[in-house]
């Protein structure tokens, strides 16, 4: 356990396994992967991720050109509803293959809207990269191709993920439990 900010967090993946893992889904990924592959990172979540993703995908080998998207499914509320584009892609993503990248896979319904929004403008195939996989509250009809950990049931901030705009900071994945 750890405070920040007042608040006790329950370390859950540190700073080293996320590397570990992180390195191992870039060798993954270009396993099949050419520097054709447009990489498109969900924000405001996914930016660490997607940086030390594309940085080790560099180590491993390939070079592919690297996108953002924001999307909001929440507005004001907390509760999943339609999907907005607040930013969208500058690339032409037709006959190229994507790596969707986000920090965590829950209901899905934001990537699967994503994931369909970049195949009707044409992508080859779109796969989908998270660094956590929240298996139990799927909504959507998505699986992710290549996936960090398993997330156990509880809200979790750090390495990019917030709750109120606080925690994004931390270099590890925690719980925040009092």
């Amino acid at each position: 356990m750890i405070t920040v900010r007042g608040k006790t967090i329950d370390v859950l993946f540190s700073a080293e396994a996320i590397d570990a893992e992180v390195q191992r889904l870039a060798r993954e990924v270009a396993a099949y992967a050419n520097d054709d592959l447009v990489v498109v990172s969900v924000l405001k979540g996914a930016f660490v991720f997607a940086a030390d993703l594309i940085r080790a995908m560099h180590h491993a080998g390939i070079a592919p050109q690297v996108e953002f998207i924001s999307l909001s499914s929440y507005g004001a509320g907390t509760v999943g509803g339609d999907v907005r584009i607040l930013r969208d892609i500058d690339a032409d993503v037709a006959g190229r293959p994507v790596l969707l990248v986000d920090d965590i896979l829950e209901s899905g319904r934001t990537l699967a809207f994503a994931r369909e929004l970049l195949l009707a403008r044409g992508a080859l195939r779109v796969d989908l990269a998270v660094l956590l996989d929240k298996k139990g509250h799927r909504k959507a009809d998505i699986e992710a191709a290549h996936v960090g950990f398993d997330c156990p049931d509880c809200f979790v901030v750090g390495y990019g993920m917030d709750v109120g705009h606080a925690f994004r900071e931390l270099p590890f994945i925690g719980h925040v439990v009092g």
